[in-house]
């Protein structure tokens, strides 16, 4: 789908949904990672993330359009437009826009590296995420000495 096609869709969804028009621009935006889309304020456009369409299909691009079409019209008539706000929460309940936008990226864990540190005296053991200097350190259950194991 085009730049003008978005454009043609969101007119059309603003003026069903909101009976209202939108008159400024909608378009895709490729840089947008996490998010399916986003209202800008100081231009009033609109953009949305391409990859809307290719993962989850037309149903989830229109309900991004209404979530932002959301943000849009609160915003020019200057009622709550955020989150946060009671009025776009009406306003989302009210067209049946969704909250949030499903996960446009895979959520990788990242693996984080355990230091394991042992007390030479009680023999306490102690993980840690960063490094410490062993030297500046003493055990926290008898005060003897802590030595870097793995």
């Amino acid at each position: 789908m085009t730049d003008e096609a978005l454009q043609v869709l969101v007119e059309d969804i603003s003026c069903k949904v909101f009976k209202k028009n939108f008159r400024h621009v909608a378009s895709y935006n490729k840089r947008l990672r996490t998010t399916g889309g986003r209202y800008m304020l100081n231009d009033h456009s609109i953009q949305i993330n391409p990859l809307v369409l290719e993962k989850y299909g037309m149903d989830e691009l229109i309900g991004v359009i209404k979530h932002e079409l959301c943000h849009y019209h609160l915003h020019l008539e200057n009622k709550g437009y955020q989150h946060r706000d009671q009025d776009f929460k009406d306003l989302l309940r009210k067209t049946n826009s969704p909250r949030y936008c499903r996960p446009l990226v895979d959520q990788k864990r990242k693996t984080v590296k355990v230091h394991k540190y042992e007390c030479k005296s009680c023999g306490l053991v102690y993980e840690r995420k960063r490094r410490m200097d062993v030297m500046k350190y003493r055990c926290g259950k008898c005060t003897g000495e802590i030595r870097k194991i793995n």
